[in-house]
């Protein structure tokens, strides 16, 4: 069988929007069953947006229900002769002019619905550099008036699987600081402070936000 799209997120929306049974979320996404079980008690991939298969051709919504009313069946994928997307090759991420103006909605986005995130970070969901992810976060941004949150995978400026694998890595990175504070009050020592991350940008600076002074004239 083909393999599921993104599983993980996938198996997210399967819990949260069917009544299918933890091993048929299992079967389908290749996922343990328990780690399914986990999903739905939210102790695995909590803050992960759902992946809705039934959007990208993975299942079909006649499916779902032929499944949902027999806990003996398994759910089938949908034939897709849609290739499969090559990986992107790493490196500053690029924009294209007509999204960049944007940016800063999918900035105010993400520092409102994940402030887990850190601005490093949402910087490189968007393709953007971290004095603009500040000026939004301190409203001091040229154009801030008119920022209003949007999502940035709506907007195309990233996909729900960088998004996802973000959060992720912030979240295990929180759940990791946290318990180290919690050990070091239990033992009575000093927490020592994580060495700050240092990020090297290397954005083009036709990739900076900036105001927009229309078309040049011919």
């Amino acid at each position: 069988m083909s393999q599921v799209l993104m599983p993980k997120a996938t198996a997210v929306w399967l819990v949260e929007n069917t009544t299918l049974t933890f091993d048929q979320i299992s079967a389908f996404t290749g996922l343990h069953p328990l780690e399914v079980q986990a999903i739905a008690d939210g102790e695995v991939a909590g803050g992960m947006t759902g992946l809705d298969p039934t959007t990208n051709g993975q299942l079909t919504k006649e499916e779902i229900k032929r499944v949902e009313g027999d806990a003996g069946a398994r759910l089938k994928l949908s034939p897709r002769d849609v290739p499969i997307p090559v990986a992107r090759s790493k490196g500053p991420r690029y924009t294209p002019v007509a999204k960049r103006q944007d940016r800063p909605d999918a900035i105010a986005w993400l520092l409102k619905v994940h402030p887990e995130l850190q601005d490093s970070q949402v910087a490189k969901l968007v393709g953007s550099t971290k004095s603009t992810v500040q000026s939004v976060r301190d409203r001091t941004h040229w154009n801030m008036q008119n920022v209003r949150p949007r999502d940035p995978v709506t907007l195309g400026l990233c996909s729900l699987k960088d998004l996802n694998d973000a959060v992720d890595k912030a979240r295990r990175k929180a759940a990791r600081e946290d318990a180290a504070k919690k050990k070091a009050a239990a033992s009575g020592e000093p927490v020592a402070e994580e060495a700050a991350e240092i990020v090297t940008e290397t954005v083009d600076p036709g990739e900076a936000d900036q105001p927009d002074f229309g078309e040049p004239r011919s």
